[in-house]
């Protein structure tokens, strides 16, 4: 996974009827409240991603939606309403995850996210990646601890 750090440019608005889902591939994605609501399985960030948007901007995010996005590099931002409907009107926009804040317009608006998940995005750490961090002590622990019976470990 890359590391997110600032994502800059043009911002594509998924909540206006006469667009529908015929979308530029911008980095942006500004979207309406709940999104990502009924989709659960990673496919839906995966297909976001593949799509070309980098960040997502809304009101408010479906729980197994926002961490999904987290786990693959999408950087999912909660604004308050008002501010991503300017955003959707700006047009451009630049979304900083060290200084937790998104540029448009000439005004900046600050957002909140884990620290931990902030520091995953910003070191561009999945799970395997985290876990690939503590492989001196898991390696540690794998040669120390007691194992009674046959041991298939050493196939390899």
């Amino acid at each position: 996974m890359e590391p997110v750090r600032v994502i800059e440019g043009a911002v594509s608005v998924i909540d206006r009827p006469d667009v529908g889902w015929d979308l530029p591939s911008n980095p942006i994605l500004a979207a309406g409240r709940n999104f990502g609501c009924g989709s659960s399985r990673e496919h839906a960030p995966w297909a976001l991603e593949d799509y070309g948007f980098r960040a997502i901007v809304a009101p408010s995010f479906a729980d197994i939606f926002y961490s999904n996005c987290t786990k693959i590099g999408l950087l999912p931002v909660t604004l308050p309403e008002g501010e991503v409907r300017a955003l959707m009107e700006a047009g451009h926009a630049r979304v900083d995850l060290e200084e937790q804040e998104v540029s448009f317009a000439g005004r900046q608006v600050g957002f909140d996210i884990d620290p931990e998940t902030a520091r995953r995005l910003l070191e561009g750490l999945d799970d395997i990646g985290v876990t690939l961090q503590q492989l001196e002590e898991i390696d540690r622990y794998e040669a120390q601890r007691e194992r009674s019976g046959p041991v298939t470990t050493a196939l390899a």
